[in-house]
């Protein structure tokens, strides 16, 4: 079975409390089209209340439960509503991705009076200040809960810097010695810190509590792993710590998906050395490519679409995708892709054989929003991307078997796969053009010989009957998407 991702939410959904309940509805329809992982929204509750989407995280142990930030449940509804989406998913057959952020706390309870020396925020290694205090809110005793799950109590030792308006300040306590963590990305010298209350893992107490908790997390949901958010902000050695901890707590394997937001490929590739390889990454790399390919039209080359990605150097461990939340329009790192390229893009990651793709909440059910940026007001309309079912139910039912690649040309690329006897009627061409029409010839392997395909994503009635070789010229249209499948096997 190919693994299929879907990312059940975006940044801009409302704060009704319906997404879990929407969720288990919708999990049927999405175990009928091939998806095998539901990506979840963080649960737990969020300094932001239900107003944000839940990475301005205060309590890790509130799923919606506690009477806390002026509510009980979250953006998404309730603990036993999350449970029961969980559930949902589960009778289906999905696998559920737990969205989760364990590099900052925000909307402390109370404030401490915290030995700090500010730093330069664009040379975080550069100290500006001498020792001095700063009243912050670094004492987060969670009373809604009142010591349940857990009696640990959050104050400025667990911590490693914090902000004042523009201004950040490293925190100075036994562990951090007035330096910040090491970290893999060296942007602004370090950039250890990000937001809000910065997670101090030097702090063996806070290794020990976010251990108890990820134990306490799994057995209360059942989740199958982890989307981790912000890794690149976070102690390299804390995610090898952790992460065999909880594999060897259960005796089962977690799928753990890492967000190290940088289109540079060396600096995942050093991410994956630096963790052992034990961390899958969302290829920041294609999605700009993708980015860049659909604004420049005809004016980019198809044949370097994959050049500097993670599924080209490591695809064992890229999960591909076309936009996420923070991508999305009027995000501070909006790259939206342009809706004419989303069906080229999502037959790259979806069709192929390199990588694990993860689809995007508004591909499939679109979305509408109002939001503003740069004091000014916008309403955004995203349609559903058309052609997106039958390319999941392809992926899901046709998209198998050895790959032959036809990039060799900078206006139509194409690529084969020959299909699998395990797997009756599946193998499928694929041809995509930025450009004008065209046909290429390509092979589906002595094995499909005289067999008939048609385009699952055009014309039906038009045919390619494969020669004595499994050769076929096929074609595609003007800026389009072909997606050939054997005809008795047409059932999109």
């Amino acid at each position: 079975m190919n693994i299929t991702i879907f990312q059940f939410f975006h940044w801009y959904f409302p704060a009704d409390g319906d997404l879990w309940n929407h969720a288990s509805e919708q999990a049927q329809r999405l175990a009928d089209l091939g998806i095998t992982h539901i990506w979840l929204p963080p649960a737990y509750k969020s300094a932001g209340g239900t107003g944000e989407p839940g990475y301005a995280v205060y309590d890790l142990y509130d799923l919606g439960e506690f009477d806390q930030k002026n509510t009980v449940r979250t953006k998404y509804g309730t603990k036993d509503e999350y449970l029961q989406c969980i559930k949902a998913i589960h009778d289906r057959k999905m696998g559920v991705l737990a969205d989760i952020v364990l590099n900052h706390k925000l909307g402390g309870d109370e404030k401490e009076d915290v030995p700090v020396q500010q730093v330069n925020k664009e040379n975080r290694l550069e100290k500006i200040s001498g020792q001095t205090s700063l009243k912050a809110y670094t004492l987060f005793t969670f009373p809604g809960r009142n010591g349940k799950y857990s009696d640990y109590i959050w104050d400025w030792h667990s911590f490693s810097g914090v902000s004042k308006g523009e201004e950040i300040y490293i925190i100075l306590n036994e562990h951090t010695n007035g330096e910040w963590e090491n970290v893999m990305e060296r942007q602004y010298g370090n950039f250890d810190y990000l937001m809000g209350c910065d997670i101090e893992y030097r702090n063996p107490a806070v290794r020990e509590e976010l251990k108890r908790w990820g134990k306490w997390y799994i057995e209360t949901t059942g989740v199958d792993g982890f989307r981790l958010d912000a890794v690149k902000h976070i102690a390299i050695d804390f995610f090898p710590e952790w992460l065999p901890f909880l594999k060897a707590s259960f005796q089962r394997d977690l799928l753990c998906i890492g967000e190290y937001w940088k289109a540079d490929i060396n600096a995942l590739l050093g991410y994956i050395d630096a963790t052992g390889g034990m961390i899958q990454l969302f290829d920041v790399p294609l999605h700009f490519n993708f980015y860049k390919a659909s604004k420049a039209g005809k004016g980019f080359d198809l044949r370097t679409i994959f050049d500097d990605t993670l599924v080209k150097a490591r695809p064992e461990l890229a999960i591909t995708f076309v936009d996420n939340h923070d991508t999305q329009p009027l995000q501070s790192l909006e790259s939206w892709v342009e809706p004419w390229f989303k069906p080229h893009a999502y037959a790259m990651i979806l069709l192929r054989e390199q990588g694990i793709p993860s689809v995007f909440y508004p591909a499939l059910y679109g979305a509408g929003y109002s939001d503003t940026k740069n004091g000014q007001q916008f309403d955004i309309h995203i349609p559903p991307t058309g052609e997106l079912e039958t390319l999941i139910r392809i992926r899901s039912a046709q998209a198998y078997g050895e790959q032959y690649d036809y990039l060799d040309d900078p206006g139509i690329i194409g690529w084969t796969r020959t299909g699998r006897d395990d797997k009756p009627g599946s193998g499928c061409a694929v041809l995509l053009t930025n450009a004008g029409g065209g046909e290429k010839w390509m092979n589906l392997g002595e094995r499909n010989a005289g067999k008939i395909l048609v385009n699952a994503l055009g014309d039906a009635s038009h045919e390619i009957t494969l020669n004595e070789k499994g050769d076929g010229l096929f074609n595609v249209a003007p800026g389009k998407v072909s997606v050939w499948v054997f005809k008795n096997e047409n059932k999109n």
